[in-house]
């Protein structure tokens, strides 16, 4: 992943949201003036956090929280191109999510987590509601 591109481009996007959906093809809402409507950017990516020139352009910053067990549980379900070694999990998979939490924890950004053994739909809900009030509390 080249963050430097990808932050150029979200900078991009909080520039001129309008001008850079119409440069990129996307399709734009039927109303009157779109530059005076509300533009919302996803940016989704578990290290996301972790990189210093991303974080003073989030307005609001979630992460889905899992516990050890259920994270092992569904990594051993998933089929991969190439199996995961023996031992790879215990031994790199989670201990590089702690390290990756502790500096994401130690950022300093406000970061609501969310509970990752709640059902897509629960978590989504809850992420759309908080953005929600967060976009009427800014009229």
């Amino acid at each position: 992943m080249d963050m430097e591109s990808m932050t150029n481009t979200v900078k991009g996007w909080i520039e001129n949201p309008v001008k850079f959906a119409r440069s990129h093809g996307v399709p734009l809402s039927s109303v009157a003036d779109p530059d005076k409507q509300s533009h919302i950017l996803i940016v989704e990516g578990f290290l996301l956090y972790n990189y210093p020139p991303l974080l003073d352009v989030f307005d609001k910053s979630y992460y889905i929280t899992i516990p050890y067990a259920e994270c092992k549980r569904r990594r051993s379900t998933r089929q991969y191109t190439v199996p995961d070694p023996p031992g790879v999990f215990d031994g790199h998979v989670w201990p590089m999510y702690l390290k990756h939490r502790r500096e994401m924890e130690s950022s300093g950004l406000n970061i609501q987590c969310l509970d990752g053994l709640k059902s897509k739909d629960e978590i989504y809900n809850q992420a759309y509601e908080d953005i929600q009030n967060n976009l009427l509390n800014r009229l």
